[in-house]
């Protein structure tokens, strides 16, 4: 998978006492491969994070007319207020 940083619609699942909630942004984001996984991807995004989302159980993403989606496996804050999620896909 090839870098890409662009503006993209982000849902993101929460789990919370009342249950499954879905959040849905339009935030700035990179998509990297992850190493050792082909299948893997790592979604990063830009500051300001959206509220909640270093929570994210799950993600969907749409980006440059692609659209990904799967299970946030690992969360990292970046030195540059960046966050990076692991994602397995669906």
């Amino acid at each position: 998978m090839t870098s890409i940083s662009s503006l993209a619609r982000l849902d993101y699942g929460l789990e919370t006492p009342s249950g499954h909630v879905i959040k849905s942004v339009e935030c700035r984001v990179g998509l990297e491969s992850v190493a050792d996984d082909p299948y893997r991807f790592a979604l990063c995004v830009s500051a300001p994070l959206p509220q909640g989302l270093e929570q994210a159980s799950t993600v969907d993403v749409r980006v440059q007319g692609r659209r990904l989606q799967g299970t946030v496996l690992r969360v990292e804050h970046l030195d540059d207020a960046r966050l990076k999620l692991e994602v397995e896909p669906d």
